[in-house]
Order: C-alpha cells, then sequence, then structure tokens
C-alpha cells in the first residue's frame, strides 16, 4: 500500500498526463460497457468530472448502477480508478470546465440543460508508472532486459482514497 498523500498525488499527475479515460459501467442488460471519456478536472481527494449528455444510455445506466472504473493509458503510466459515480446538474461548473474539446462532441454549451457532469468519486487507484518514462526510454528498457534477464522495474502502487 503506498502512502495516501504520496500515491494520491502521483494519482493526480498521471490522470491530468493522460487526459482521455475509459469509463466502463454496467448496463441495464448486465454488461460491462467502456466509453472513452475527457477528463475535464481532477480533484486528489479522489474525484474526477467528465461531462456528458442526460439523454445517453450511459447516464441512465450510471444512475441505475454507479458503481464504474476509470481507466487511463499512456505511453509510459497506466491509471485503473475505481469508484461511484454521480450525475451532476451544475451548470455554474459546466461552464467552468466546459473547453472547445467538449464543444466539439456536445452541442449547446454549458447552458444546454441536456450537458450534464459526471462526478467520479475514487475508492481506490491502481497505478504503474515506467521509469525514465518516453518511448526512447522504454526501448532501452527493453534492451537492458533482454541482455541481462532482469525485469524492469517500474513505480506501482495501491491508493485508497
Amino acid at each position: 500500500m503506498t502512502d495516501r498523500n504520496d500515491g494520491a498525488e502521483k494519482v493526480r499527475k498521471l490522470i491530468k498526463k493522460t487526459h482521455i479515460a475509459m469509463l466502463s459501467h454496467v448496463d441495464a442488460q448486465g454488461r460491462i460497457i467502456s466509453k472513452p471519456m475527457a477528463t475535464q478536472d481532477v480533484d486528489f481527494d479522489g474525484t474526477v468530472y467528465f461531462i456528458a449528455e442526460r439523454s445517453s444510455d450511459q447516464v441512465r445506466d450510471l444512475e441505475q448502477r454507479p458503481a464504474v472504473n476509470v481507466a487511463y493509458a499512456a505511453d509510459d503510466a497506466w491509471v485503473s480508478l475505481t469508484g461511484t459515480a454521480r450525475v451532476v446538474n451544475d451548470e455554474a461548473k459546466l461552464k467552468e470546465l466546459w473547453d472547445s474539446f467538449t464543444g466539439a462532441w456536445l452541442e449547446g454549451g454549458p447552458e444546454n440543460p441536456n450537458n450534464v457532469l459526471i462526478e467520479i468519486t475514487g475508492d481506490s487507484a491502481e497505478y504503474w508508472d515506467t521509469p525514465g518514462g518516453g518511448k526512447i526510454t522504454q526501448v532501452a528498457n527493453l534492451l537492458k532486459t533482454k541482455v541481462t534477464g532482469r525485469t524492469i522495474k517500474g513505480d506501482t502502487g495501491v491508493v485508497e482514497l
């Protein structure tokens, strides 16, 4: 188990670096569904925010079955966040978080009553961060592993939030 404060800060940095996540939830038929979502904000106490359409199947599913997993994958780091989703009607927060990327996917801006926040309150997060980061370092570490026979030791941890 990783120190909560250090681990939470590490998770926050990795999420901010990655931005796009796969939000997984259970649908009305009991199937696990994953959809790409743009992270709008990260409060690490373990809360992340996404923007979605109120009329979507995803929002209806989350209102009925709020348990979720949010997975982030970058070239050199990964985060798996488990938690609980909540649909939030907060136009001021929508205005704060709305950007041109969001506007490319959703209509009407933050004033559109069909646009809502999905707030994920994290219970725990597991992360993996490779040493040095970046593709060149990864290739060098892979070659080093092949030559020496020793596996790569990355930074990993589990954080209770």
